[in-house]
């Protein structure tokens, strides 16, 4: 029998009152899954390819399970329940009722296998009834529609694809399946010597050449599946490939931004090599200099000493005078006079000392401007070596990140290959040089004779 179907009911998150919950642990549970996870598995990829082509806003759908769900042409998903003889001669509790079970588990295993297009979600094999009953819940659905969504809900369209064409009223594309699933579980009965006992109530048993035809429109319908799936993997396969271009089209871009980066980055380390080049050189020079300076240096120092000599000389010197007989006055002679003692003695010795401190301060003028120069130079020079010692700090900073900038360069050739790197160089060269003869074309001027 066929009926609206409750999943709650079936999984047993409430017992009815013909339940027995202490036997609810010998149901069989083959799958449980949520109905709108399956809406999402069957329809998104269709739903995104239906509202891609809608140009008004009011004909897309948001959500496709609330559509059926609230439409009246077709129900979100449909249940079978079968069930083998009654409580009297199949009761759940007796042997008949373990063998119907049997029975009812084998024809479930073959289920969606002979009904692709019936997309299984819920089952279950109740044994907490007065006898074994199946409960299979699916949602019917069709692929390659070309009203709507091209795969859709629709129990008819899913049958039909089975091999079940509706002809009269009483043979219906349902009531054909369904007669058709009886016959599959008369079959598995027989396997177990069970016979069906057909009481009038159930439609004619069909006929073998029925039968036949309805094995090779299912053969049809499964080679129509296998098209559909192909036709939906062809689909898959070129959206990948769109995907893919777009991919290699941004990789292209980003590509070429790095050989820009390349590019800017290979000039920068150019000038910058020359930029080391000429501070190395500038470098050597001011070391030369300083070389220079500090042998200036030393020998304004020994300059510096003998002027201390000097002055050492110029006080023993001075010292002299205070001593040395020939710089004393000597006693008057006995008969000597006084005008005679001042002019061969006094005199003489005045004259004398006058020179030699004309000759002192003259030469102790001449030290104090030569120290006074020199110490002048000394400062000079020592401004000039701090000067020159700061630059030679810049210009080993300077050296330094340009090293860093040319280890940056090398990490990018190890990357991409050295030749790769000149390539691009080459490449963003000549790009700059069109560029540039772009911006200022020559002018063409016609000759006249």
């Amino acid at each position: 029998m066929t009926g609206k179907g409750s999943v709650n009911h079936n999984s047993r998150k409430f017992h009815a009152k013909n339940t027995d919950p202490e036997r609810s642990h010998l149901n069989v549970e083959y799958c449980n899954e949520n109905l709108k996870d399956v809406y999402h598995e069957l329809f998104d990829e269709a739903l995104a390819r239906y509202n891609e082509k809608q140009t008004r806003s009011d004909r897309r759908i948001d959500d496709y399970y609330e559509k059926i769900r609230s439409g009246k042409q077709e129900k979100p998903f449909h249940e079978i329940i079968l069930q083998i003889g009654d409580k009297d001669n199949m009761g759940a509790k007796t042997e008949n009722g373990q063998l119907a079970a049997k029975v009812l588990d084998k024809y479930m295993q073959d289920f969606q296998q002979r009904n692709p297009t019936l997309r299984v979600f819920s089952a279950y094999l109740h044994m907490d009834e007065a006898s074994p009953h199946l409960h299979i819940d699916f949602v019917p659905y069709t692929t390659g529609s070309k009203r709507g969504l091209d795969t859709r809900v629709s129990l008819k369209q899913a049958l039909s694809v089975l091999g079940f064409k509706g002809g009269t009223r009483r043979e219906t594309e349902l009531n054909q399946w369904v007669a058709y699933e009886k016959e599959q579980l008369a079959a598995v009965m027989l396997e177990h010597g069970i016979e069906w006992e057909k009481k009038g109530t159930h439609e004619k048993h069909l006929s073998v050449l029925d039968f036949e035809k309805k094995e090779r429109a299912k053969e049809v319908a499964e080679l129509e599946q296998s098209i559909s799936d192909k036709k939906e993997r062809l689909s898959d396969i070129q959206i990948q490939q769109r995907k893919a271009e777009q991919e290699t089209k941004q990789i292209r871009q980003g590509g070429e931004a790095i050989r820009q980066e390349v590019s800017e980055l290979s000039e920068t380390s150019n000038l910058l090599k020359e930029q080391a080049t000429m501070l190395a050189q500038d470098r050597e020079k001011l070391l030369s200099d300083n070389e220079k300076l500090e042998k200036q240096q030393k020998k304004l120092q020994q300059e510096i000493e003998k002027m201390v000599q000097s002055k050492a000389v110029m006080e023993r010197n001075i010292h002299a005078y205070d001593e040395d007989e020939k710089w004393q006055l000597q006693e008057p002679g006995a008969l000597m006079s006084a005008k005679a003692y001042k002019d061969k003695k006094a005199m003489p010795l005045v004259v004398k000392l006058k020179e030699a401190i004309k000759a002192l301060t003259i030469k102790c003028v001449q030290l104090a401007e030569q120290g006074k120069q020199l110490k002048d130079k000394v400062t000079r020079q020592e401004q000039q070596i701090s000067r020159l010692t700061d630059k030679v700090m810049e210009q080993s900073n300077t050296i330094d990140r340009l090293q860093e900038k040319e280890v940056d360069l090398g990490r990018l050739e190890r990357y991409f290959g050295r030749e790769q790197i000149q390539l691009i160089v080459e490449q963003s060269k000549a790009l700059e040089r069109v560029e540039k003869a772009n911006m200022h074309p020559k002018r063409a001027f016609e000759m006249s004779r």
